[in-house]
């Protein structure tokens, strides 16, 4: 039996971008992935608003990230309070630097905050296992692959590439090529993560590359445009399925409705339901 999830619809690809700092080209940012569809999860620093309304390459002040990220249809994670070095920290602090930050950002949106980025990049084993203490479903790392894979450990999650990548259009047409539905030797879905600084296309002037990015890959019918958490949760409610012993029939206990292919064919089970596959 060969089994492979597929996203919404039965999609096979997926885009998710990730920013971080809560700076104002955000506000930029989020109007150029608009038109196409394009979703990103940024991670913000509650500590570390601007005092009033900022300018370029200045953080935002609160009401200007309440006014941007609220609606938005992107989601907001932790980036840490004050953008500290949790592995240099006392575990009592890194545990703060968290918390503090999660607790804001809740009461700021009105949502539950489980998403997270590495300050600086920066972790070591037991910044990841206080992170699954303190409510985080995964956290993004800094280390690049140029691959097109899921995460294999969500709290150690790379992403495929940063927009300064010099191949950056190289690697969007190879994710734009290939076609999992048709390739015998790998059917599995692919993701194509992108993360980086807003204000670093204010300070190169390189808006264009952005502009490019979002041209070139929005608004395809064959790509699912997801947060951070919308893909966390989607791929957990698919690690979730309950198979029958003979694979003839499939439970899915979660609240989401799921698709995947079993040996060719495409199958679609709503939350809560039992299908004959």
């Amino acid at each position: 039996m060969r089994v492979f999830m597929r996203y919404p619809e039965g999609k096979a690809k997926a885009l998710t971008l990730s920013y971080d700092d809560g700076y104002v080209e955000d506000i930029r940012l989020i109007e150029t992935l608009r038109p196409y569809g394009i979703k990103a999860t940024f991670n913000i620093n509650s500590g570390m608003f601007s005092d009033e309304d900022a300018v370029s390459n200045k953080r935002m002040s609160k009401k200007q990230a309440k006014e941007t990220y609220t609606n938005s249809g992107h989601e907001i994670a932790s980036h840490a309070l004050t953008h500290a070095f949790l592995d240099k920290l006392p575990l009592h602090l890194a545990i703060n630097e968290v918390l503090e930050d999660r607790k804001n950002l809740e009461e700021m949106f009105g949502c539950v905050v489980r998403g997270f980025a590495y300050p600086y990049g920066d972790y070591n084993d037991e910044v990841v296992d206080m992170l699954k203490g303190v409510g985080i479903a995964y956290a993004r790392t800094v280390n690049s692959t140029c691959r097109f894979s899921l995460p294999e450990d969500w709290l150690r999650l790379t992403p495929t590439c940063h927009h300064k990548l010099s191949r950056l259009s190289e690697l969007a047409d190879g994710f734009l090529a290939a076609n999992p539905n048709a390739d015998k030797a790998r059917r599995a879905p692919m993701l194509f993560y992108m993360w980086g600084h807003s204000y670093e296309f204010c300070r190169e002037n390189n808006w264009e590359i952005l502009e490019d990015f979002a041209k070139k890959m929005g608004n395809r019918e064959d790509i699912w445009y997801a947060t951070n958490i919308e893909l966390y949760n989607y791929v957990a409610a698919y690690n979730s399925l309950k198979f029958s012993a003979d694979a003839s029939f499939v439970f899915n206990p979660s609240a989401l409705t799921v698709w995947f292919e079993k040996n060719g064919t495409l199958h679609q089970v709503h939350a809560n339901e039992t299908i004959r596959i």
